[in-house]
Parts: structure tokens; C-alpha cells; sequence
């Protein structure tokens, strides 16, 4: 497996069993998102995405708080630099949040602590979300004269448009509960529990094979955004094209041998 990036903001590590770790680095200023740290996010997940024998990511952040959102003394700046300027670093974001919505490999949220704006976009991006039951969650930038814009295609696709409303609309705070029953959150734990939670949901990954998870990423993403006929010519090319994986067949075959299949063994 290779080594890792090195990142300034970001904490990237690798464990024995391809269990990619992928930290926000920023407590002092409870991981907001500044211009360096968003640009070490895209190198991070360019790099994931070609990396070999990573299984699943786990995302979260150093300190009490998961993610405080968009900087704003990075935003501050913006005021001394032109339309195009701010327009390249403002849509930086949403690639970021791209890239890492696209990772091939499951992306679990350790969601640590609270999250607003940006973070929330953070947490949308995640296949799977588990959070500590003190988190309070919220998209404050109306209160601030702003937009979540950058953060909306994920989050709306998240939540809904019903939900994304009444929580854009108004900035409203919700509770690790809420923030669940919204669809934003997977699971609520409390802060002991919440690495033993992230676990239990690696113990699953590590039964999937990983390129039918990858193959099935894309599915789920094709079908959310094609109409009914096309995307079941989709799913019919992709379901034989997984019958002529080295991964199908060995995984068929060890089904009627009733072996383990070569991905779950150690």
C-alpha cells in the first residue's frame, strides 16, 4: 500500500487493514473550512480514489467539534479580490465535496462533535453518519446575509427538499435526534460508544467486495438521477458486467463450496 500525503490542516493515516483515517486538523479554530484546508480535502480524496487496497474511509475531526464551517476570516478576504477570483475559490468546495462523495470505497462520518454550514455539507457526503448524542447540527448562513451554496446539492440529496427547507430557511439548530430523523444523521451514540459504533459498521464493509461496493456507489448514484427506463438498462449491464468479475465468480463459487469468500479473509 502506498504512503499517505502529508497535509497541514488534515491528518491522513492508513491502518494494517486498509482502514483509511481522514482527520480535520484545525481544533483552535474547531475545523472550519479555510481555503488550505478545502484544497488538502480534494488532494486527499484524488488520492483515496486511486489508492490501492483501501477498503473505508472514517472522517472526522481533532477536538470537540466535527466542523464549524465556511472560515470567515477566509471569507473576509474576499473582499479584496475580483468576482473570478472568488468565484474559483468559493466553487472549490463543492469539488472538494465531489470528490469525496465519489471515493469508491465506503466513507464513514465519525461525527464528534457539532457541525454548521460547511460541516454539514461534511457530513452529507458520508455513505454512513454516526454521531456523538451531544452534537447540535445547523446551516446558519442566512443569519450571517449568506447562502449555503456550495454545500446544497449534497445536503438537499441528503435530506430532501422538505427538510432542506425548513433548515435553510431558517438557520435552525437541531439535535444529534433531529438531525437523524431528518436523514442527515445514520446513527446516535454517546461519546463512549462511538468508535465501538464506527467499528460495527467496518465489521460490514469488510464482508462486501470491494469492487462490487464501488460499482455499487455508482448504481446508486446513476439511479438517483436517470429516469426509470434508463436506469434499469443501467442495472441490467452493470449486474452482468459483476457476473464476469474475478469477484463474482469467486464469490458465487464460495457460496456453493460454502467458503469464505477471498475478501474477508485475514
Amino acid at each position: 500500500m502506498n504512503t499517505p500525503p502529508s497535509f497541514n490542516s488534515l491528518l491522513l493515516e492508513i491502518d494494517t487493514r486498509g482502514v483509511a483515517r481522514l482527520t480535520l486538523n484545525r481544533p483552535a479554530e474547531h475545523n472550519a473550512l479555510g481555503q488550505q484546508l478545502i484544497g488538502e480535502l480534494q488532494r486527499a480524496a484524488d488520492w483515496l480514489t486511486q489508492a490501492q487496497g483501501v477498503r473505508a474511509v472514517v472522517l472526522t475531526g481533532v477536538g470537540k467539534t466535527f466542523c464549524a464551517g465556511g472560515d470567515l476570516d477566509w471569507m473576509r478576504q474576499s473582499r479584496t479580490k475580483t468576482r473570478a477570483q472568488n468565484v474559483t475559490e468559493s466553487g472549490a468546495l463543492g469539488f472538494a465535496l465531489r470528490a469525496l462523495n465519489e471515493l469508491p470505497m465506503p466513507l464513514i462520518g465519525r461525527i464528534n462533535g457539532p457541525a454548521y454550514g460547511g460541516g454539514i455539507g461534511m457530513i452529507s457526503v458520508c455513505d454512513i453518519s454516526i454521531a456523538v448524542d451531544t452534537g447540535m447540527y445547523a446551516l446558519t448562513e442566512v443569519t450571517l446575509g449568506l447562502l449555503a451554496a456550495n454545500i446544497s446539492p449534497f445536503v438537499v440529496a441528503r435530506m430532501g427538499e422538505a427538510n432542506a427547507r425548513r433548515t435553510f430557511l431558517t438557520g435552525k439548530r437541531m439535535t444529534a435526534t433531529e438531525a437523524r430523523r431528518l436523514g442527515l444523521i445514520s446513527e446516535v451514540v454517546s461519546a463512549e460508544e462511538l468508535d465501538a459504533a464506527v467499528e460495527r459498521e467496518l465489521a460490514d464493509v469488510f464482508r462486501c467486495a470491494p469492487g462490487a461496493v464501488a460499482a455499487t456507489k455508482k448504481l446508486v448514484t446513476f439511479v438517483n438521477s436517470h429516469d426509470l427506463p434508463t436506469s434499469m438498462i443501467y442495472a441490467a449491464d452493470r449486474l452482468v458486467d459483476a457476473w464476469g468479475t474475478d469477484e463474482g465468480r469467486a464469490g458465487i463459487d464460495a457460496f456453493f463450496a460454502k467458503e469464505t469468500p477471498p475478501w474477508r479473509k485475514k
